[in-house]
Formats: structure tokens, sequence, C-alpha cells
């Protein structure tokens, strides 16, 4: 029977080899945890709050994470396939090298995380906030952004083509650097583009 934990406090334990497996987690709260190597496939996880924890390596496949917060957590080489982050507060945690390209991220607050090389092409992140984040070299190509908050993100060599930027906010990019060939602009955000390589848009 899988398990269910409710308004439970874990501090600094070792929950690598716990079964969570199509468990169901809510309102509760993981300091310093370890879930390396674990396996959270297809489990339900509602309101809870994981604070420096390390999931590198983890299974989260089929894993469903609804309004929770991951504050400077570990992931790295966790498997993230048909994994639902919904309205979830990602802050100052690290996905350095992560292929994010079948999960669902429904809105969210994302801002100063790691993203470095990320694989997030084709992805909905409309209305994401992603302020401070480091997309270095993220695959973001075809990519839905609009609306989304982009604020002083680093995107440098970040992959871009198809993407959609209509409507996001892209204060503190360093725009005329970044290679926007076949991404959509709105007319607001082509006559900021135009402005900054010294148009005269009158």
């Amino acid at each position: 029977m899988p398990l269910v934990w409710a308004d439970r406090t874990l501090e600094n334990e070792d929950l690598g080899e716990t079964d969570l497996v199509e468990a169901e987690l809510r309102s509760c709260r993981f300091d310093r945890c370890r879930f390396r190597g674990g396996r959270l496939t297809e489990a339900r996880v509602l309101s809870c709050v994981f604070q420096e924890c390390d999931f590198r390596g983890a299974q989260l496949s089929s894993a469903t994470f609804v309004a929770s917060a991951f504050l400077n957590c570990q992931f790295g080489t966790t498997d993230f396939l048909l994994t639902t982050l919904r309205e979830c507060k990602l802050t100052g945690s690290t996905f350095a090298d992560a292929d994010l390209s079948q999960t669902t991220i429904a809105g969210g607050d994302w801002s100063l995380v790691n993203l470095r090389a990320c694989n997030l092409h084709g992805l909905d992140l409309r209305k994401v906030r992603f302020a401070e984040a480091d997309l270095f070299s993220a695959n973001l190509r075809d990519a839905d952004l609009r609306e989304a908050d982009l604020t002083s993100a680093n995107l440098d060599r970040a992959r871009l083509a198809g993407a959609d930027l209509r409507g996001a906010r892209l204060d503190g990019l360093n725009l005329p650097a970044l290679d926007l060939r076949g991404v959509h602009l709105d007319l607001e955000q082509a006559v900021y583009l135009a402005r900054c390589h010294g148009a005269l848009v009158e």
C-alpha cells in the first residue's frame, strides 16, 4: 500500500531507500533530507516544503508536485520524465544539465535557479518567474515564454530559435548579445531591441 504522510516534519533524514512510489505527501516539511537515488515515481505532493534537500539521481517520473517549495535543493541527474510541477517555488535550487523537456511546468517561481545547459526545449513556460535565473547555454528552442519574468536572467549562449517571448519581462537582459534569430517578439520589445542597436525609432 502506498505511503501517506501528512503534516510531518523531518530533518537530516536519509530517505533514499524509503519506498515513496505512488506516495501521497501533504503539508510536510523536509529540512536537509537526502533523496539521492530514491524512487518517488507517481508520487503526489501537495503544499510541502523541501529545504536544502538532495534529489540527485532520484526518480521523479510521473510524480505531481502542487504548490510546493524546493528551496536551495539539488537535482542534477534527477529523472523528470512526465513530472508535473504546478505553481511551485524553486528559489535557489540547482538543475544544471538536467533534461526537463518532458516535464510540465505550470507557473511558479524559478527565481535564482541554476538551469545552466538544461534542456527546456518546447516547454510551455508561460508566466513562470525566472528573475535572475542562470539559463546559460540552456536549450529554450520553441519554448513558450509569453508573459514570463526574465528580469536580469543570464541567457548567454542560450538557444532561443523559435521561442516566443511576447509579453515577457526582459528588464536587465543584454538583448544585443543574444542570438534572437527566429524568436517571436511583440512590437514594444522589437522597438526596444532596435534602440539597443542604436536605431532612432520615431
